[in-house]
């Protein structure tokens, strides 16, 4: 369907708008980013430089999300919320196809997020991750 490009350019879009207080035409964008590209970034999402959607079909972002510059996401990845607390991630985070981050929880920088892992509690620096739940397989410490 598209390598990324144009849903990160309407989530960046959408963002603005929210920014400038105009969620009517947001919620269209976001509509539009749902209908082209098959996934939804909430429009509260929040992310630095270097946003990276390898294939955002399947790809669902809670709005209370946070992240670092340099994610790369995958495919079918869900970052969620429970019980209001959804995740913040630090830089250079990779999450792999299919892969479910959720909750209140941080994920370090320079993690790597293995596919259809399931991670539902914190990883530190430097750690990859997979499994469900999600375990610690390997660090760069």
């Amino acid at each position: 369907m598209s390598d990324g490009t144009s849903a990160n350019i309407i989530y960046r879009i959408t963002s603005w708008l929210v920014d400038k207080r105009l969620s009517p035409l947001a919620f269209i964008t976001l509509t539009l980013n749902k209908w082209l590209n098959g996934c939804v970034i909430g429009a509260g999402a929040r992310f630095g430089e270097g946003l990276i959607l390898m294939h955002p079909v399947g790809v669902v972002i809670n709005s209370k999300v946070r992240g670092g510059c340099n994610l790369v996401i995958e495919s079918g990845v869900v970052i969620g919320d429970e019980k209001g607390a959804a995740p913040v991630m630090g830089d250079n985070v990779f999450i792999g196809s299919g892969a479910k981050v959720i909750g209140g929880i941080t994920i370090g920088s320079n993690v790597k997020i293995g596919a259809n892992a399931v991670v539902v509690k914190d990883v530190r620096d430097g750690a990859t991750v997979v499994g469900i739940p999600a375990r610690e397989i390997g660090s760069k410490h």
